[in-house]
């Protein structure tokens, strides 16, 4: 292209002005001049440790010890030092808070136990003590952090995506989650631990980047936040269960659509390293005498199950799967049906305690052991649970008499004279399966994995228990009897229903982790897998269906409809695009921010030809026009007026804050010092108003400079006739908000999260999504553009437009006030939209019109305009207008002044 003078011009699209021959050669020299700057004070740098080496021996150990720390730190040892004080940190956490919780609940036995003579202190104790704990919990997590409420991972899932949450990675919300989660968990209510524990550990991963920051490094790059917070999600799996393996599998399942293999290694480091320092401190605690499985079992290994037994696996995986679509829909459907009831719902968020206390109460009276308790082993605690349905002994035997004999290893929780073994399992099902779905809505750090693992560990048991009743001489096999394990059913039955609720398959070797024999893997990876296709056909995961329940901007999964794959983009991208023009006035600009709440807007060539040229961020626009409407040009218009009609300036109070869109601030001080300084020119103050809301006018009518604005050359852009499919796909993979739709080259819509969600879901609306006819597919391919509707891409910056480069050093800028950081060169199409995306919090309420907006979950913000007013959202969405900021000038400082005499010239 050089050596033909750029004969083919539009290959070239982006907006460079210069012949790339020549800009080449500029930027050659600049690096030139750069790197001799940089040897030159190099050298001036070195000469004064140079001249120290004569004078003072030790300075040459000094220096070398210094460059020995800084080439450890910041070229070997920086992913790995932060990756073991994030390990050492979450083991010590995870140590604490089990050591606290096992207390908390000793402590309520022990209160239970001491007043076995009255059993109505006894049922006040057993109730009492976990209504206190939870209230406490709900309300310091109310007071402190709200964000720590729930299980975490639905918002780590969010924000790994690229979305920006308040407040959800902070100290506060640690704080939060720690202690709330210990008393929530100390309570002995139907909770879990390891969905909190993964939002505890992106905390800590947080937190320790913010610290690492300060000693310089990577760790300044915003952008590296993301890749720790993959492996902080490995971590908190890893030392809750001390299963390093499956940790990592399971936050890779839960958290990403697509996962970036470099960050591999991370997650299986610091979460090994987690898990070792987590069972180090149980055997420096004497609570273990070496390191073992959390949940250790004995199957035996010669002939661990029967291939007879593999229907029974099979049935158990099905059941499983329905069993846990089942949870699902009960958790959304309790949610669902408390904010239906406006009474009740208006009346929990006033006492926002109740609600906790009350459910306590219910789950805590149930469970009361002389009680309905003793019929479903209500005073174990859920780790004395697993390890008794885990036991390998069976519980019952067959006589000659065809009666069931409890056999001497059955706990006595699980014994009682008038019901048996199976009515016991039975009502532990059913009872803990309600109580789970309900206790997990309450509001306080809690998770939903272990009663959902507990609740399939006993409904295997029952399986187990069943089959050896059925084949009390155990499976023949080569003259030889092998009895029935029901321990083994009820390892399989708590990964696959535990499967079934998360749609994971890291189950199994969490469960192989925990107990320590994998003896019997075949048998738990084909009822996983069956729970999986069940579960993942009639409902979402249960973190997928609390992103529905919040709102959270997160991409469903496509489905597997065939319907869905004849869906285009144009039938559901937004036609009406909000944009900007190279010729716009800085009224257009005033209007668009007013009645726009975008985070971004395109900028196109002109209206008639609507080529893409790129796209600005709005805090740029403001920018551009509180310049143009500055206190500083408006004292400058004043004082050169006051000059040409030869009268006295006076000086104004620079207290007043320098930013202000629509002047109004400076009037009042104007009005304010004129009024008591010059009460008989009154008129004179009405004539200097009416001048400033004139030149206003004039600035605003002005066409706006893009010269020395940072505009985004290659904003991610769709072809029309982009498959759904495709589109998900890369909506998903580069985790983008929205994307341009454009045919050749020209603007022709708008589609995001919020159009993909609801084709994805299938909803139709007036103006959203339209679903295509069957045969959509089948389209006249002679349907294409004409030639004459082809761009002449070479055309598009032949007319002497100067949009210089973000990164030439002479430009001013513009976006110093702003928190997003400005790359320094010019990027591909990808890497503008990973950093747009990640850049960019995105709006969580389906009640916007507009798709990609500027809003968090759960809070009203404040739309920041170049006038010193603040406009909050309005639930009509971007179509929200303020009334409160009115453009022109007069209408605002014209009421109240009193009018010239007559007679007098205005």
């Amino acid at each position: 292209c050089l050596n033909d003078g750029f004969a083919d011009k539009r290959a070239m699209y982006g907006r460079y002005t210069q012949e790339l021959g020549a800009y080449a050669k500029e930027e050659a020299a600049r690096l030139r001049e750069d790197g001799a700057l940089r040897r030159t004070t190099s050298v001036r740098g070195q000469a004064p440790e140079l001249m120290e080496y004569e004078k003072d021996p030790c300075a040459k150990c000094q220096v070398c010890t210094s460059w020995c720390r800084k080439f450890l730190i910041s070229r070997v040892g920086e992913d790995w030092i932060f990756l073991i004080l994030l390990g050492l940190l979450m083991a010590l956490v995870s140590w604490a808070m089990d050591y606290t919780i096992a207390f908390c609940q000793q402590a309520q036995k022990w209160m239970y136990g001491g007043l076995h003579n009255n059993i109505l202190l006894q049922y006040l104790a057993w109730v009492t003590y976990p209504v206190v704990l939870i209230t406490f919990s709900a309300g310091f997590t109310q007071i402190l952090a709200p964000q720590a409420v729930g299980s975490g991972i639905p918002e780590m899932k969010t924000i790994l995506r690229g979305v920006v949450l308040k407040e959800y990675l902070t100290f506060k919300t640690f704080v939060a989650k720690v202690i709330g989660l210990t008393c929530a968990l100390g309570s002995g209510m139907p909770l879990g631990k390891e969905g909190p524990f993964v939002h505890v550990a992106s905390l800590c991963a947080a937190l320790l980047s913010k610290f690492m920051a300060l000693f310089g490094g990577i760790y300044l790059n915003e952008l590296r936040n993301t890749e720790m917070l993959s492996a902080a999600c490995a971590v908190g799996v890893g030392c809750c269960f001390a299963a390093p393996i499956g940790g990592v599998l399971f936050s890779i399942e839960v958290t990403s659509t697509f996962f970036a293999v470099r960050n591999y290694w991370r997650g299986f480091f610091a979460a090994t390293f987690s898990a070792f320092i987590f069972r180090v401190l149980a055997v420096w605690n004497k609570d273990e005498e070496t390191i073992t499985a959390l949940f250790k079992t004995r199957f035996r290994l010669d002939f661990p199950f029967d291939l007879q037994e593999l229907p029974a696996f099979a049935v158990l995986g099905i059941a499983s799967g329905f069993g846990g679509a089942l949870f699902v829909y009960l958790n959304r459907i309790i949610v669902e049906s408390m904010r239906k009831q406006k009474t009740i719902n208006k009346f929990l968020l006033k006492k926002r305690l109740v609600y906790p206390a009350v459910v306590t109460l219910l789950v805590s009276t149930l469970t009361f052991p002389p009680g309905f308790g003793q019929f479903m082993a209500g005073q174990l605690t859920q780790h004395e649970s697993l390890v008794a349905l885990f036991d390998n002994q069976t519980w019952y035997k067959q006589g000659v008499a065809e009666e069931f004999v409890y056999s001497s290893e059955v706990p006595q929780a699980w014994k009682h004279p008038q019901v048996g073994v199976f009515i016991t399992l039975l009502l532990f099902i059913v009872m803990k399966f309600w109580m789970s779905a309900l206790a997990t809505t309450m509001p306080v750090p809690c998770g939903a994995f272990m009663p959902v693992f507990l609740i399939g560990a006993a409904f295997g048991r029952l399986v187990g228990e069943s089959m050896a009743a059925v084949f009390p001489e155990g499976i023949h096999a080569d003259s030889t009897v092998y009895p029935i394990v029901p321990g083994a059913y009820a390892v399989v039955g708590a990964a696959a229903l535990s499967g079934a609720v998360t749609h994971t398959v890291s189950t199994a070797v969490i469960v192989f982790e925990l107990t320590g024999q994998i003896s019997h893997i075949l048998p738990v990876m084909i009822a996983v897998i069956l729970a999986n296709a069940v579960a993942q056909s009639l409902q979402p995961s249960l973190y997928d269906s609390i992103i529905r329940i919040q709102k959270l901007p997160y991409l469903p999964e496509l489905g597997w409809g065939q319907e869905k794959y004849n869906i285009r983009v144009e039938d559901i991208m937004v036609r009406d695009v909000r944009y900007i023009t190279l010729s716009s006035s800085y009224r257009d600009l005033q209007e668009a921010l007013i009645t726009g709440q975008l985070k971004t807007l395109a900028l196109v060539e002109s209206k008639e030809s609507m080529i893409l040229l790129g796209s600005m961020e709005r805090s740029q626009l403001q920018s551009l026009l509180s310049q143009q409407l500055s206190r500083a040009r408006r004292l400058e218009y004043l004082r050169e007026r006051a000059q040409d009609n030869g009268t006295h300036v006076p000086t104004f109070p620079q207290d007043s804050p320098s930013r202000t869109g629509c002047g109004v601030r400076f009037l009042s001080v104007y009005i304010t010092f004129v009024l008591g300084t010059f009460n008989s020119f009154t008129f004179f103050l009405k004539k200097c108003i009416f001048q400033i809301a004139e030149w206003e006018e004039q600035q605003l009518d002005e066409a706006v400079n893009f010269n020395n604005c940072k505009i985004d050359p290659a904003p991610f852009q769709l072809v029309e006739r982009t498959s759904l499919h495709k589109t998900h796909t890369i909506f998903s993979l580069l985790g983008l908000d929205h994307a341009y739709v454009t045919s050749t080259g020209r603007l022709v819509g708008v589609v995001s999260l919020k159009e993909l969600r609801k084709a994805i879901e299938g909803s139709v609306t007036v103006t959203g999504v339209k679903v295509r006819p069957p045969l959509a597919s089948f389209r006249d391919s002679g349907n294409n553009s004409s030639v004459s509707e082809v761009t002449e891409l070479h055309k598009l910056w032949s007319r002497n437009r100067s949009l210089l480069l973000p990164r030439e050093p002479n430009l001013p800028d513009l976006d110093d006030q702003t928190e997003q950081p400005s790359e320094g060169s010019l990027v591909n199409e990808t890497e503008c939209t990973e950093l747009s995306s990640q850049n960019s919090p995105l709006h969580t309420d389906d009640q916007s019109e507009l798709p990609y907006t500027d809003a968090t979950p759960q809070e009203e913000h404040l739309m920041q305009l170049p006038c010193d007013c603040t406009h909050p959202l309005e639930d009509g969405g971007s179509e929200a207008v303020s009334e409160q900021c009115p453009a022109p000038i007069k209408e605002v400082v014209t009421e109240g002044i009193p009018s010239p005499p007559e007679g007098q010239p205005e």
